[in-house]
């Protein structure tokens, strides 16, 4: 009779097991379901670190804030943000692209002067030297051509890194982290 109980409990017993399996595959498979989620996830990140990456301007910030401190703070001061000798740079530069900087720094005295007006000849030209030598007469210093200081020219690119990064608000006023 004992053996005649546990054979009728045997499909009752297979059934329950049958069950229990699904629950446990289910319990399995819910976390690896969760986990491809998180991969889908963490590359999206990737790609939009790397988006990030590549809409920044070329050069290194922290090379850029040590050249700045050492040539540029002096008149606009250690922030960028201007002193009496010089304008707050960051509306300037928000906008402005890698070449106009670099044309802007290295070959033109004054930045609210026009492109066409810095390039000119014969009197417009003259005209221009006076109006410079007019301020420096009454100390309204004029941003100087940089193109023949090896340091400021070796490293443009890092200073307009450091620029703008400081005029997108990604970079503090202080020392940037290497």
């Amino acid at each position: 009779m004992a053996r005649m109980s546990m054979f009728a409990l045997k499909p009752a017993w297979d059934a329950m097991t049958a069950k229990r399996r699904s629950l446990l595959y289910g319990a399995a498979f819910a976390p690896a379901l969760l986990l491809a989620g998180c991969a889908v996830e963490v590359e999206n990140t990737q790609a939009a670190q790397e988006v990030a990456r590549l809409s920044r301007p070329p050069g290194s910030v922290a090379i850029g804030w040590r050249v700045f401190q050492n040539k540029c703070a002096s008149c606009h001061g250690a922030a960028a943000t201007g002193t009496a000798n010089g304008p707050d740079l960051l509306p300037r530069v928000r906008d402005m692209g890698s070449r106009q900087f670099v044309s802007l720094v290295l070959k033109r005295y004054d930045w609210n002067l026009p492109a066409a007006q810095a390039g000119s000849e014969g009197a417009a030209r003259e005209a221009l030297i006076d109006d410079i030598l007019e301020r420096r007469r009454n100390f309204k210093p004029t941003m100087p051509a940089w193109d023949g200081e090896p340091i400021v020219t070796t490293h443009i690119v890092d200073i307009h890194a450091y620029l703008s990064a400081r005029a997108q608000g990604t970079q503090g006023p202080g020392r940037p982290l290497p």
